[in-house]
C-alpha cells in the first residue's frame, strides 16, 4: 500500500529531560477501502441509510480481512511514535506490584487474589486460619497459554466443602462452571456451559445457576441471547440432568437472578427486563413450597434482597426513596402497604448494604465519594467507621458469626488498601498496603462543581501535578460514563499515573444518568433526556478550558462502553470543542444495538428504535447517524475486540468506517481492534499494558505533550 505523509504538528520533546528532539512526521497508510452496500431501513417512515451493513457479520471473511487492514493502518501510526516505547516501559514498571484482594473466610480457609505483578491473571491462594501457609488454590494463567482465560466468578458451597468456578474465555461474557473439592483441589466431573450474567448459588448438595440455550455456531457472540433460565444442578450429575427451577415462556427478554438465604430458608428470584427497575419473587425452601410468591412487583422501581430474620426480609429498594432506603417485609403478609423502614432515606445515596457478624453496614455516597455506617439489624446507627481520607471504600460484610472481616479502600493516588475491621470494638486495623513506584505526594485531588447547560450543578475531580499553572496549555483526559445508575467514585489506576507524571491533567465528571445522587439523576440522563448527559460532558470540557486547566488544542476525551457512546456523541455534536477523542468498545448504533446478544436489556435505558416517540430522539444523537460529510473531527481511536459480545464490535466497525469516509482533515482516524478480548473484564495484564501504551501514546501525542 502506498503510504501517505500526514503532518503532525505536535510541541518538540526532550530527551532525557535536556536536549531537544526535531519536529518529526509520521507516515500513514491509506485507509482500506471498506465497500457499500445498498441497504436503507424504514423507521416509522424515516427512511435511513446504513451502507455498511455487511460489517455487523463479524466473523465472515471479508469482515475479518477488513480488520486486519485496519489494524495494519493503526500499528504502522503508532509504531512511529518516537515515545511509544518509553511510554510502554514505565507503564510496565508501574504495573510490577504486588497487588492484593481482601481475604474472605470460608470455613477454616482464609481465601484472597495476588497477582505478583506482570502475572496475566490473579491466582486464587487458601490458607487454614490468620498463620496458615499460603498456597494455590487455583491458577487461572494454567487455563491457556496466552493468560486469556479467567476467573469470572467462584462461590463456596454452605458445607465449605467444594467450591463452583466460572471460566471465561478470551473475554467473552460466556462462562463455563466447573466444581473442585476445597480440601483435596482436585476437581470433579460437573461441568456446566452456556452460563452468563451469573455463577453458582449453593443450596445443599449442588447449586442454582442461569443459562442459556446453545447459540448458532458462528453467532455466539453476536446472536441475540433470549429465554434465560434458571437450573438446579445436584453433584455428580451431568448437566442434562439438570432441574429446571424458572422460566418465563410469556417473556424471552427477561434476566433472572437465584439467591440463597444465608440459613437457607429462602431461594429469591430477582427479575428484570433491563438494566434498571426489577421484580422479586420467593419460595420458603424450608416449608418445600412448590410455586414462587411475589414479593416485590416490577418494574417501575429497584429492590434487592439483603438478609432475613425467620420471616422478616430485609429489602434495600428505591420505592418511595429515590436515594434508597431499608425495609422489612413480612413473608406471610408482603403487602407494600404493611412494609416498615429499618433505615429511612438519607440525605446521600444508600449505595449498598452488607451484613456480617450480626450488624449492618450501610454505604453512602456523599459527592462520590464512600461513607460507612455500622448499624443494628433493630435499625440502630451504632457508629461510622473512619476511612482514611476522600475514596472509595467496599467489602463491608461476612457471614452472621463471623468477629471480624477485610475491606479495601482506594483513591485516585492511593493504591488498593487492605483493612480488617473488628466488629465487635468497631476499630479498623492496616493490614495490607500496596506499594507501587511513583510518589504519591506529587500529585493532589480538586473536587469542583460545575454548571451544565440547564445550570444544573455537576461534580468533577480534577488530579494533577501540584505546583501547576493554568496556562491553559496542559495536555488533558476528560472522562465520564454517564448511565445506567452507574457511580464514578475515586479509584486507582496504574495507566493514569504515568499521563499525570508527563504532566497531564485527568478529570472525571460524575454526569446525570449515573448513580452519583440516587434515581432522580439516574432518570435525569435516560431515555428521552440522555441529551443532558451529553450537555454535562460538554460543560465539563468548557469548564476545563475556560479555568485554563487546558485549550480545545489540548483535550482529550475517553470513555468506554456506555461511555464510549457519550465520547462518540460529543465528539459529533461538537468536533471543534476537543483534540483527541478515544470511544472504547462503544455502543454508537443507536438504532440497532437492541438486536445484538443482551443489547435488548438496555432499552430501559435508552430507548428502542421500534417505538416512534423514541426513535425521533435516538435518531438525533446516534453517533453512528450523525457524522457529517466534511467536518474536520478530533484524532480518533476507536477501540473494541473480537470477542466483545457485551457491546459488539460491529459498533465499532460502522462508526470507523462512516468516519474515515466523511472525515476532512489531517487528524487520524484510526481503529484498534484487540483480538481474544472482549468488554474488559478478565483481560490479561500483557494485553492491558499493550492496550495502555497505545491509547496514550497516541493521546499525548496528538496533544503535543512534551515527554520526559
Amino acid at each position: 500500500m502506498k503510504k501517505l505523509i500526514i503532518p503532525i504538528l505536535v510541541a518538540s520533546m526532550f530527551a532525557c529531560g535536556e536536549k531537544k528532539t526535531e519536529r518529526k512526521e509520521l507516515t500513514m497508510l491509506p485507509y482500506p477501502k471498506t465497500k457499500t452496500v445498498e441497504q436503507v431501513d424504514d423507521y416509522h417512515g424515516h427512511k435511513v441509510s446504513d451502507p455498511y451493513r455487511w460489517l455487523e457479520n463479524d466473523t465472515a471473511s471479508d469482515v475479518k480481512e477488513w480488520v486486519k487492514e485496519e489494524n495494519n493502518v493503526t500499528q504502522n501510526y503508532l509504531k512511529q511514535i518516537p515515545f511509544r516505547d518509553k511510554i510502554k516501559n514505565r507503564l510496565t514498571e508501574i504495573w510490577n506490584y504486588p497487588k492484593y484482594s481482601a481475604p474472605f473466610t470460608e470455613g477454616d480457609y482464609i481465601f484472597f487474589f495476588k497477582n505478583d505483578g506482570l502475572q496475566n491473571q490473579s491466582i486464587l491462594y487458601y490458607q487454614k486460619g490468620e498463620k496458615g501457609t499460603p498456597e494455590v488454590f487455583l491458577d487461572p494463567n494454567k487455563l491457556s497459554e496466552d493468560g486469556t482465560a479467567s476467573l469470572a466468578s467462584f462461590t463456596i458451597s454452605k458445607d465449605h466443602k467444594y467450591a463452583a468456578i466460572g471460566i471465561a474465555q478470551s473475554g467473552s461474557d460466556w462462562n463455563e462452571i466447573f466444581v473442585m473439592e476445597v480440601a483435596s483441589k482436585q476437581k470433579l466431573s460437573d461441568n456446566i456451559k452456556w452460563v452468563k450474567f451469573s455463577g453458582a448459588t449453593w443450596y445443599k448438595n449442588g447449586f442454582y445457576y442461569c443459562r442459556y440455550d446453545e447459540p448458532s455456531k458462528g453467532k455466539e457472540f453476536s446472536n441475540q441471547n433470549e429465554y434465560q433460565k434458571i437450573f438446579y444442578h445436584e453433584l455428580g450429575k451431568t448437566q442434562k440432568d439438570d432441574k429446571l427451577i424458572y422460566e418465563d415462556k410469556k417473556h424471552p427478554l427477561r434476566y433472572f437472578g437465584p439467591q440463597v438465604s444465608e440459613d437457607e430458608k429462602y431461594l429469591f428470584i430477582g427479575v428484570s427486563e433491563g438494566t434498571s427497575g426489577s421484580e422479586i419473587w420467593f419460595k420458603d425452601l424450608s416449608a418445600n413450597d412448590k410455586d414462587f410468591k411475589l414479593l416485590a412487583p416490577g418494574f417501575a422501581n429497584n429492590y434487592s434482597v439483603v438478609d432475613n430474620m425467620g420471616d422478616k426480609i430485609l429489602l434495600i429498594t428505591d420505592l418511595n426513596a429515590p436515594k434508597y432506603r431499608l425495609v422489612e417485609v413480612d413473608s406471610k403478609n408482603p403487602n407494600q402497604n404493611n412494609w416498615k423502614d429499618v433505615i429511612a432515606e438519607q440525605k446521600d445515596l444508600l449505595e449498598n448494604i452488607g451484613t456480617g457478624g450480626g450488624k449492618l453496614y450501610a454505604t453512602y455516597l456523599k459527592d462520590a465519594s464512600s461513607k460507612v455506617f455500622q448499624y443494628s439489624y433493630e435499625g440502630k446507627m451504632e457508629h461510622e467507621i473512619a476511612l482514611p481520607s476522600i475514596g472509595t471504600a467496599s467489602g463491608f460484610g461476612g457471614k452472621k458469626l463471623d468477629k471480624e472481616f477485610y475491606y479495601s479502600f482506594t483513591s485516585f493516588i492511593t493504591p488498593g488498601a487492605i483493612y480488617k475491621y473488628d466488629i465487635g470494638s468497631g476499630e479498623s486495623k492496616l493490614f495490607r498496603q500496596s506499594e507501587v513506584k511513583f510518589n504519591p505526594d506529587e500529585f493532589e485531588t480538586k473536587q469542583v462543581f460545575y454548571p451544565s447547560k440547564d445550570g444544573t450543578k455537576v461534580p468533577m475531580f480534577i488530579i494533577y501535578k501540584k505546583g501547576i499553572k493554568l496556562d491553559g496549555n496542559n495536555p488533558t483526559m476528560l472522562y465520564a460514563y454517564g448511565g445506567f445508575n452507574i457511580s464514578l467514585t475515586p479509584s486507582f489506576s496504574i495507566s493514569r499515573i504515568m499521563f499525570l507524571e508527563q504532566g497531564g491533567v485527568y478529570a472525571l465528571a460524575n454526569l446525570r444518568g449515573g448513580g452519583e445522587y440516587g434515581e432522580e439523576w439516574h432518570k435525569a440522563g435516560m431515555l428521552d433526556k440522555k441529551q443532558n448527559v451529553f450537555d454535562d460532558f460538554i460543560a465539563a470540557a468548557e469548564y476545563l478550558i475556560s479555568e485554563k486547566y487546558t485549550s480545545s488544542q489540548k483535550l482529550g476525551i475517553m470513555g468506554g462502553s456506555n461511555g464510549g457512546l457519550l465520547i462518540g456523541a460529543c465528539m459529533t455534536q461538537r468536533p471543534d470543542l476537543y483534540k483527541v477523542a478515544i470511544p472504547q468498545v462503544g455502543v454508537l448504533d443507536m438504532l440497532r444495538y437492541h438486536k445484538f446478544t443482551v443489547g435488548w436489556g438496555w432499552a430501559v435505558e435508552y430507548g428502542s428504535s421500534d417505538d416512534a416517540k423514541q426513535f425521533d430522539y435516538l435518531i438525533k444523537y446516534s453517533p453512528l447517524h450523525n457524522v457529517k460529510d466534511s467536518v474536520s473531527y478530533p484524532a480518533t481511536l476507536v477501540c473494541t475486540a473480537d470477542h466483545d459480545d457485551r457491546v459488539v464490535p460491529a459498533h465499532s466497525f460502522k462508526f470507523l468506517a462512516t468516519l474515515q469516509a466523511k472525515h476532512k482533515g489531517s487528524n487520524p482516524v484510526l481503529g484498534r481492534i484487540d483480538s481474544k478480548a472482549g468488554h474488559g473484564a478478565g483481560k490479561p495484564t500483557a494485553k492491558q499494558i499493550e492496550e495502555a501504551a497505545d491509547v496514550w501514546s497516541f493521546a499525548l501525542w496528538n496533544l503535543g505533550a512534551d515527554i520526559k
